[in-house]
Formats: structure tokens, C-alpha cells, sequence
């Protein structure tokens, strides 16, 4: 089986990303991507500071040592409290810290943080200046939107720049679409709203000392390539990663220029063996796993009757490894699954 611990990259490991996206990149989806690339930077799901402060930390921020690269990303609003969270989040070992400026969601909007911090560049770089200090050696980064509703991304994405630029942040995440915080859903937010890389291009040629991801409807690898050729300093994939995740089996070759052969998505499954063995050992249950793992073979004969296979049982008292190998045989041209001696 291919070695797939962590080692040191040939490149900084925001060179390629799997976003953050809520509900979906838990624990088990960042050990799961894991399997694939040793090298990418992977992030958690928004927490926000109330959840820090208050709620149950070993749960909210716990991580696996095979994650790293890692990063957390914090929802706040409030300099002192993102202080605090960032310092915490330190304590747990994170490689990064991530100040969510870009979601749109409702819940998000109603508690004065996310895409709606767009409006409110000041108060943005007070948090971030707060965060830098409380983080010590450790990086402060933000994620935020080209622009909110009806602000001219052309205005306001260069003053919004340049004020996280004296806050001390030195790498941005910028998802090329405006946010909508009225009139459309999330979802519709990720989708309608039009693509402006040209916009993204012209911040890293403007605010050259600043490290500048892209991310926004960015399909694959080739497309990565591209970007990067092209100046950017790192491309952060968000869907395409989560519904396809065999794309990250040549992310380690062809994004970071790693010796190590591509990792194929059969190779990446067995590996979650023993990791699904230990968690169903400490009462977790399978379908909150392998729910990650359904786009494995997206494209291969067989995909479909592996994902209605662990789609349909894996919630069953009693599901674990043996089912997961069940479902892998259905996958044509698969290795059979050894068995032991």
C-alpha cells in the first residue's frame, strides 16, 4: 500500500487546498482526503467563537496527526473574542488560522460575521490585526468574497486588500464571486453570482507581497495548473474535491512536484480501514464516514452500486469495515480487497 503519511512538500501546501464547507469537511472527510495527498492544506468546517468559547473543545477541534497541514477556520465578528479562539485553536496544534469573510448563509448574516463583514472593512482588520497577535508564530489568514450586493468589487476589494495588509496578514483566500446576502440561497451563492478571476489576477499584480489563493468553480487539477502558471500563489478546491476526490491522488505530483506515485482511489479506501475500525471502537458510526467516501470512484464502472451499497447500510447496527469491502468489489477492475492469512 502506498505510504501516505504527511511529509515536508516541495512547495507550501496552500499551493492546492480543499476549501472549507460546512456539514462537510469534518474530521472524517479531512482523514479521508488525507488518504489522497500528503501535501495539501486542508481545512475544518467554520467554528464559530461562541462554539470555541463555550462549547465542548476536544469535539469542536479535535483533530487526527495525519491531517496536517491543517487549518482552522474561525466565524466572529469580535476582535477579542477572535483573539481568544485564535489562541485556542493555536493550543490545538492547527497549522493555520482562517477568518471566515466569504459565507452567506442566513445564520451566518444574523450573527454579524461571514460574507456580511464585506460591509464593515475596519472592523474586519481590527479582528485579523488581533488574531496575528494572538497567534504568535503561527499564520492568520482570511477568506473572503470579491464584494457583497451592490459594491463595485473593482473599489472595494483593493481598499479591503490593503487594510488586511497593514493588519498584518500576509495570505488571502479570495472566492471570485460576489456574495448576494439577499436574494439568494447558499447554494444559489456558490453558482449564480458571476466568476471574476481577471478581478483576482490584478489584486496579486497589485498587492504583489501578498500570498493570494483563488477559489470559485475551479474543476480540476489541469485547471489549477493553469492559475498557478498564470501567478497565483495556491488554488483552494471546493466541490470538485468533495464529489471527486480521486482527483487529489495526483495532487502531490503534478501541484507539488512530489517523487511519490499518484494514489488511487481503491488505495485510499483501504487505507480508511483501520481508521473506520478505531472510530466504530469509540461509538462512531459508519454512514458519518463513509458518507465522505461516496464520490471515490466518480466515473468508474461500478461507482453506482458502491455508492447506493454504503448509501443504503451503512447506518445499519453493526456496519463497518466488512462493508466497505463489499461495496469495493463492486467497483470493475478494482484489486480484490486482501484478505487476512
Amino acid at each position: 500500500m502506498t505510504d501516505i503519511r504527511p511529509q515536508t512538500p516541495t512547495a507550501h501546501p496552500s499551493r492546492l487546498s480543499v476549501a472549507p464547507m460546512m456539514d462537510w469537511t469534518d474530521r472524517h472527510c479531512r482523514y479521508f482526503h488525507r488518504r489522497f495527498t500528503r501535501h495539501a492544506l486542508l481545512y475544518t468546517e467554520m467554528v464559530t467563537t461562541g462554539a470555541v468559547l463555550n462549547g465542548d473543545r476536544d469535539r469542536l477541534l479535535g483533530h487526527d496527526p495525519a491531517e496536517h497541514p491543517v487549518a482552522l477556520q474561525l466565524g466572529g465578528s469580535d476582535p477579542a473574542e477572535l483573539a481568544e479562539a485564535t489562541r485556542i485553536g493555536c493550543g490545538y496544534g492547527y497549522d493555520e488560522i482562517n477568518l471566515n469573510v466569504g459565507c452567506p448563509s442566513d445564520r451566518v448574516q444574523s450573527g454579524q460575521f461571514g460574507a456580511a463583514l464585506m460591509l464593515e472593512p475596519a472592523r474586519v482588520a481590527r479582528c485579523a490585526a488581533a488574531m496575528a497577535a494572538a497567534a504568535g508564530k503561527t499564520p492568520v489568514t482570511v477568506k473572503c468574497r470579491i464584494g457583497v450586493d451592490d459594491q463595485d468589487p473593482q473599489t472595494v476589494l483593493p481598499d479591503f486588500l490593503g487594510r488586511l495588509r497593514d493588519a498584518g496578514i500576509r495570505s488571502v483566500s479570495i472566492h471570485a464571486r460576489k456574495a448576494w446576502l439577499q436574494g439568494l440561497s447558499p447554494k444559489e451563492n456558490r453558482d449564480i453570482p458571476p466568476l471574476d478571476y481577471p478581478l483576482v489576477h490584478a489584486m496579486k499584480a497589485r498587492f504583489s507581497d501578498l500570498s493570494v489563493t483563488i477559489n470559485g468553480g475551479i474543476p480540476d487539477l489541469d485547471a489549477a495548473l493553469g492559475l498557478l502558471d498564470a501567478g497565483l500563489d495556491g488554488v483552494m478546491l471546493g466541490r470538485a474535491a468533495y464529489h471527486t476526490p480521486a482527483l487529489l491522488g495526483a495532487a502531490d505530483r503534478r501541484i507539488f512536484a512530489g517523487a511519490t506515485p499518484d494514489v488511487l482511489p481503491e488505495q485510499a479506501v483501504r487505507a480508511m480501514l483501520p481508521y473506520i475500525d478505531t472510530e466504530l471502537g469509540r461509538g462512531e458510526r459508519l454512514n458519518r464516514i463513509t458518507r465522505h467516501m461516496l464520490g471515490a470512484f466518480q466515473g468508474r464502472p461500478g461507482a453506482r452500486a458502491w455508492r447506493r451499497m454504503l448509501s443504503e447500510e451503512a447506518h445499519r447496527p453493526g456496519a463497518g469495515p466488512a462493508l466497505v469491502e463489499r461495496a469495493l468489489a463492486c467497483i470493475q477492475g478494482a484489486e480484490p480487497v486482501p484478505q487476512p492469512a
